[in-house]
This record gives C-alpha cells, sequence and structure tokens, in this order.
C-alpha cells in the first residue's frame, strides 16, 4: 500500500508539470492553430537558468521567477519566428517551431554544456499513511492549483483573456473588433513560454534536466493536452496528473523504460480514434 501511494504521489505532482507544458500548447494552438514543437524547450530553458542564478547567489524565489520570465522571452522570440510574418501557413510555422528547438539544443550545449544539471527544491518531508512525502510535491501542488486558478480568471475576467478567446473562435471576426490578432498569437506564445517555465522550474528538483530533456516534455504535454481534446488548459490539469500517474504507476510495477512509450501510445491511439469517427460522421454525412 504504501509503493502505491508513494507511485500515486509522484506521479500526480510529475502530472502536474506535464499539464502546465500542456496548457502551453493548447494556448498557442486554439490563438494560432499552430502546435508548438518547442514547447518542451522553454520549461529546460527555465530549468538551466534557475540552476546558474542560484549558483550565482541568488534566492530561490528570485531565480525561479526570473527563470520563468527568461522562459516567456523564449516563448515571445520562438512566436515571432514562427508567426511574426503576416500570412504565414501554420504549416510552415510549425517547421518553424522544430527548427527554433533544434537551435535551442545549440544555445543550451554552449551555454549550460552536456551534462544533466538540477537544484535542491524545498527542503523538509512529512509523513503521509506511511510514506515520506517530500515538500517540494506540495509546492508543486499549490502552485499548479494556483496557476490554473489564475488561468481560469484571466480567460473570464480580462480584456486580454476574452481576446485570446476570440482569436481562437474566429479570428476573422475578432480582427473587426479591433482585436490584434497577430499580437495575440505573439502573447499566446509568451504565455507558453511562462507556462513552460513554471514547469521546468518546479520539475528540475524532482528529476536532473539535460539538453535533449524537453522531447520527453514535449511528447508528455502533447499528450497531457491531447487527452483535454485540445479545448481550454484547464482541461489539460486532469489529462496531465492522468498521464503521470499511469507513467509512474508502469515505471515502479514494472520497468521505467516503459513509461516514456506510454505517451506515445497513448497519443497514437486517441488520435487514430478521433481519426475514426470524424472518418465515420463524414461517412453519415455523405
Amino acid at each position: 500500500m504504501s509503493a502505491f501511494l508513494s507511485y500515486l504521489i509522484h506521479g500526480v505532482c510529475v502530472g502536474c508539470g506535464f499539464a502546465l507544458i500542456a496548457s502551453g500548447i493548447i494556448i498557442i494552438y486554439r490563438v494560432t492553430r499552430v502546435v508548438n514543437l518547442g514547447q518542451g524547450m522553454f520549461a529546460v530553458v527555465a530549468g538551466f537558468t534557475a540552476t546558474s542564478l542560484l549558483g550565482a547567489g541568488l534566492p530561490h524565489v528570485v531565480s525561479e521567477l526570473m527563470a520563468i520570465l527568461v522562459a516567456a522571452a523564449v516563448g515571445l522570440l520562438t512566436g515571432c519566428v514562427a508567426i511574426g510574418k503576416r500570412g504565414t501557413h501554420p504549416q510552415a510555422s510549425l517547421i518553424a517551431t522544430l527548427g527554433v528547438g533544434v537551435f535551442g539544443y545549440a544555445v543550451e550545449i554552449l551555454t549550460w554544456g552536456d551534462q544533466p544539471r538540477s537544484f535542491a527544491g524545498l527542503t523538509g518531508a512529512f509523513e503521509l499513511m506511511g510514506v515520506h512525502v517530500s515538500t517540494q510535491y506540495v509546492l508543486i501542488l499549490v502552485v499548479t492549483l494556483l496557476v490554473f486558478g489564475a488561468l481560469e480568471l484571466f480567460f473570464e475576467g480580462t480584456y486580454a483573456g476574452k481576446a485570446l478567446t476570440a482569436c481562437a473562435s474566429n479570428p476573422y471576426a475578432a480582427a473587426l473588433q479591433g482585436i490584434g490578432v497577430l499580437r495575440m498569437g505573439l502573447f499566446g506564445f509568451a504565455l507558453g513560454g511562462a507556462l513552460g517555465g513554471v514547469a521546468g522550474v518546479l520539475l528540475t528538483p524532482l528529476q536532473p534536466i539535460s539538453y535533449d530533456s524537453d522531447v520527453l516534455l514535449f511528447v508528455n504535454g502533447f499528450a497531457s493536452a491531447i487527452l483535454a481534446g485540445l479545448t481550454r488548459p484547464v482541461f489539460a490539469l486532469a489529462g496531465g496528473v492522468a498521464l503521470g500517474v499511469a507513467e509512474s504507476m508502469v515505471a515502479g510495477y514494472s520497468k521505467a523504460s516503459y513509461q516514456s512509450s506510454l505517451a506515445l501510445l497513448l497519443t497514437l491511439a486517441i488520435l487514430v480514434v478521433q481519426a475514426t469517427r470524424r472518418q465515420a460522421l463524414h461517412t453519415v454525412e455523405e
């Protein structure tokens, strides 16, 4: 029972990180119709930046907030490359995000090297039903819930949030209302970068990151986004937690090497089911 609870807690916390990455993917996709293949890079950049700032002697909160701002800036730059030119087709923008991600590999290796890095999170632990739970896990849960609560308030109660929703629903109608669709798209990339940055600074104390960690982070984030139906970011929380728990159980009761394949298999299965459903609806309509 204690092993099961330990795997469950770890899976929920890691899944929160997946959910944050997924929410960034969803926001960018809804506004721009572009799947940002560089979303995992934002988390890696934030994690690396936090390790450097902490190594320079800055306090934890300051280092992590600055790392998130750096990730948001990288997200904005990615948006400028991907959609900065008006009329860019979403497929071309998708390839552009891949190019930025590959370029990010080189920058990360030149800046931080090719060895994994990590930093200490919150110290201390407490016992829950016979399981020692790190305080860092509590921090991840609290911050994730606060972020998703803030996202809901942002989209429901602010002009910028409603403008993003309008661009996602009907970009042409939004433009007629005076909303800058390109500007909102760039803002979506910056927000996606910040969300990836939050995931990076929360997860790095749990598992060291390296320059190529972005691939696994993106795959898990994208799988969580697919589970959420690529609709509202808050749905990504359920998708991310479900995937995190599933991977933790697979790693705990089977082999850890299998957990990286789970997200790919799950994504493929969902895409096949969705494609089959669309084909069936199309057949019925004809």
